[in-house]
């Protein structure tokens, strides 16, 4: 039972088993007091709330931010009546607000380029291009599996999800088993795509800007994740059927500076890896420097628009910024406050002890990267990060592994795998995930273990 309670960690209030004087770093041990047990249990009911998105159409940031507004109130009375400092009452506010920031402005800025790109229609003709070559279904299984795992990198998991799902999903109305598995392959790749780069999931960036892995380390990861997708994509192939659907012809032209674009995106990120890398700044500053060269040629497109084509006269690029997904960056406001008023009360003190001074930091993050798939990946990797357990970076690339890859496991693991239940709703399930369940972990498997032959 109490490694059934450990495992489940910040999901179960039971965790008040454990020590509440063991801990180190800032922490006011409050955990097995009433409010400790009620900070634990708002924040389990708000994560189910997340989890039943798909079912009740609640926005999953709505119950995360409601669940961190309590529980830092909740805090603020632990610590007044235990007598605590408030000057590091403070200090775990302004740590987390920084976090928090750092993130919100660097997928701001992304999530612009990205929204820039689809008015532009770059998306678009991928797409057309893609169904109108007659391929059957068997090379498009792979073709939009590749695709995803290389897109991954740069335009991040969910949004290549998006893509892809709509690819599939035009190419394959009639047949809803090639629908069902090749979303499967997409999120399984998008996901192992995103693992090898800061820029494919948030759970790299976060490994990233907090300083444990330089940019070029992450492309260690690669190979593991080349196994990672192609292991349960090899044995998925088979259950592909093995037909040619009918091709669709379609015509979309690309906008004009479309191209521009993409290449000041390429700009952007090699500036965010510059400041990083050579001054010592935060990526979000070159990435907020990248958004003024966005600013300027939108500016540009603007005053050079031919008098006879409104729409190039009419892009704004603040139109962009309006359309990021609010929703994704108000749900990590939630997540990082939740995780750490929790951190703040005591219980990342009693997973770092129990997982990673008992188990071992190899075993706690293979744990880690499982419980991702339940918890999500971003709660996880932020409680973990908070933690700042003493390991080096053949092991902080493990947990980056596999908390990018576990959520892989289910559909509800990660924002690719919710996203599509949207996108392809009734044709990509729950259970059509799970079905596959069982080759995604050994992709699992194989991924850590290459991990260990290659990097070791």
């Amino acid at each position: 039972m109490r490694t059934l309670l450990a495992l489940l960690g910040l999901v179960l209030p039971g965790l008040v088993w454990a020590s509440a004087d063991s801990g180190q770093g800032m922490s006011i041990n409050q955990t097995s007091s009433a409010g400790g047990i009620l900070a634990v249990s708002i924040f389990c009911l708000a994560y189910v709330f997340v989890m039943l998105e798909e079912f009740i159409h609640l926005r999953k940031s709505k119950p995360v931010m409601l669940g961190a507004g309590i529980i830092w109130v909740i805090v603020v009375y632990l610590s007044t009546s235990s007598g605590h400092d408030e000057a590091a009452l403070q200090a775990t506010l302004d740590h987390n607000l920084l976090e928090y920031a750092e993130l919100f402005l660097f997928l701001l800025v992304a999530m612009t380029y990205v929204n820039a790109m689809t008015e532009r229609n770059v998306f678009e003709v991928l797409r057309v291009w893609l169904i109108g070559k007659g391929y059957s279904f068997r090379k498009l299984f792979w073709i939009t599996g590749i695709i995803s795992f290389f897109l991954s990198p740069i335009a991040d998991n969910l949004t290549t999800a998006l893509l892809m799902g709509a690819v599939v999903l035009s190419v394959g109305a009639s047949s809803p088993r090639f629908v069902s598995i090749a979303c499967v392959n997409i999120v399984v790749a998008a996901n192992a795509g995103g693992a090898f780069s800061p820029f494919g999931d948030i759970t790299t960036l976060m490994v990233w800007q907090s300083g444990h892995s330089s940019f070029l380390d992450f492309f260690s990861l690669f190979v593991p994740s080349v196994v990672n997708f192609v292991v349960p994509a090899a044995i998925m192939n088979f259950a592909v059927p093995d037909e040619t659907p009918e091709p669709h012809t379609e015509e979309i032209t690309l906008k004009r500076g479309a191209f521009f674009i993409c290449f000041l995106f390429m700009v952007t990120i090699t500036t965010a890896v510059c400041f990083k890398q050579f001054l010592h700044l935060p990526p979000f500053m070159g990435m907020m420097t990248g958004m003024s060269f966005l600013f300027l040629f939108a500016y540009y497109i603007k005053m050079t628009a031919p008098d006879d084509q409104a729409d190039f006269g009419t892009f704004n690029i603040f139109n962009k910024v309006a359309a990021a997904e609010w929703d994704t960056l108000f749900f990590f406001f939630g997540v990082i406050f939740c995780v750490g008023g929790l951190g703040y009360i005591g219980y990342l003190e009693i997973l770092s002890g129990y997982f990673y001074d008992g188990w071992g930091a190899t075993n706690a993050n293979i744990v880690m990267g499982i419980l991702s798939a339940i918890v999500d990946n971003i709660p996880v990797m932020f409680a973990i990060l908070t933690m700042n357990p003493d390991m080096d970076s053949y092991q902080w690339l493990l947990i980056t592994l596999t908390c990018g890859v576990g959520g892989s496991l289910l559909s509800i693991g990660s924002a690719a795998g919710v996203a599509l239940m949207g996108q392809v709703r009734g044709l990509y399930t729950f259970f059509g995930h799970l079905k596959w369940s069982w080759a995604i972990a050994l992709g699992y498997a194989a991924s850590i273990f290459t991990h260990y032959l290659v990097n070791g």
